[in-house]
């Protein structure tokens, strides 16, 4: 299928990605618009994570109070500019994160936050569990791992499903928006105050 100027149209407004990504991307898939956009998506997060050590100073306050006023959230996002910290996709992300943390009450950003102490502890709980349902010995690390890592996406805001959009965790989102718009993005600290928590 020939790739027309108007699917070079389309596809930029569905995904901001630049002219000449997106004629390869349609020449790679064909003239297949949705396989052009997903191909986009891969290879836009391959860029977002090589710009993931690139220093990210500036950034947004996204917050978020609930329509009862019993929770509210502060997070902070950060970039590498001012000017994609004043652009409308990055401060959505903030808003959306804000919310997603009022929703799912996450207690660290990333994993590597957790306490090892309590990471052993958790894993030590699994581990008589596993034993008292009686599962064999070579199967039961892989259970207590599997069941680790799910505990670890219940308190963890990266490894969380996003609530919008439970196929695809915080972490995949937020490297979603750091390949739109070309920049290093971060998720700094958060705040969640909730009445009677």
């Amino acid at each position: 299928m020939a790739v027309t100027t108007e699917l070079i149209k389309k596809l930029r407004a569905m995904t901001g990605a630049g002219m000449m990504d997106v004629k390869r991307a349609l020449e790679d898939a064909n003239g297949d618009l949705d396989k052009a956009a997903d191909l986009l998506r891969e290879r836009g997060i391959a860029k977002a994570d090589k710009k993931a050590d690139r220093e990210a100073k500036e950034g947004f306050i996204g917050s978020y109070l609930h329509h009862n006023g019993k929770i509210a959230v502060i997070v902070e996002l950060n970039c590498e500019t001012d000017f994609v910290a004043r652009g409308d996709s990055f401060q959505e992300l903030a808003r959306n994160l804000a919310m997603h943390i009022a929703m799912a009450a996450p207690a660290y950003t990333r994993a590597s936050e957790v306490p090892e102490e309590m990471i052993a502890a958790e894993k030590a709980a699994l581990m008589r569990q596993v034993q008292e349902e009686g599962k064999p010995e070579n199967v039961a690390e892989k259970i207590v791992e599997g069941r680790l890592k799910k505990w670890l996406s219940e308190i963890v805001l990266l490894e969380q499903a996003y609530i919008k959009d439970d196929k695809k965790t915080v972490d995949e989102l937020v490297k979603e928006v750091a390949a739109t718009i070309g920049e290093n993005v971060q998720v700094g600290r958060f705040a969640r105050i909730s009445i009677g928590e």
